[in-house]
């Protein structure tokens, strides 16, 4: 079974224009992620996925220094920008991660890679309900079954933008969604990078 990671960036954010390769402490948001994501994958397995703009430029230029395979597509379809990008490694499985996410649970990706290794979902996710900080999101696709499913999400233009949002409403019986008991309090803590306020929350 083959596993991947998909981290979908762009530098046009409306509110924080360029958040992905902003720096704390003298290190790229994008480059935090990647070292957290490497204590479970390899780096041959993380693949950054951004537009054909040219102002995505700057993120092709990252990953040729960070030595991970970029992949450009379209700009507003991000749900197809994401299945191409995790289907040029014939992979089984793509996690998706946000290139605002510096704070990626490595924990909870291990053990919802244990849920994925078990063979019997095709969609893990700790989305549902929002049980955990926003800006901690971790999805888990079989991309068979996504690509089924791509005919209806291309239809609808919210669906194009938020990849995995046909799924939840869409719910299928071998789906497993992870529930956040350890400290429920933390639900809905903003930790995703996506205003100057988040910037300097998260230096």
């Amino acid at each position: 079974m083959k596993i991947g990671v998909v981290i979908l960036a762009r530098l046009s954010s409306k509110r924080l224009p360029g958040k992905a390769l902003m720096e704390v402490n003298e290190k790229k948001i994008l480059s935090y992620i990647i070292e957290r994501l490497e204590r479970v994958v390899s780096r041959k397995e993380i693949v950054l996925a951004t537009s054909v703009e040219t102002s995505d430029d700057l993120l092709v230029e990252f990953a040729r220094q960070e030595a991970i395979y970029c992949y450009r597509g379209d700009m507003e379809n991000v749900a197809q920008r994401f299945y191409h990008a995790a289907s040029l490694f014939n992979w089984d499985f793509a996690v998706r991660i946000n290139g605002d996410n510096v704070f990626v649970d490595i924990g909870l990706l291990s053990k919802m890679l244990e849920f994925t290794a078990e063979n019997k979902y095709d969609f893990i996710s700790n989305v549902k309900g929002r049980t955990f900080p926003k800006g901690m999101s971790i999805e888990i696709v079989r991309l068979c079954h996504y690509r089924k499913l791509l005919p209806e999400i291309y239809r609808n233009a919210a669906y194009r933008e938020h990849v995995m949002l046909y799924m939840y409403e869409n719910e299928k019986q071998n789906y497993h969604f992870v529930i956040n008991t350890t400290l429920p309090g933390a639900a809905g803590l903003q930790l995703a990078l996506d205003t100057k306020e988040d910037f300097e929350r998260t230096k």
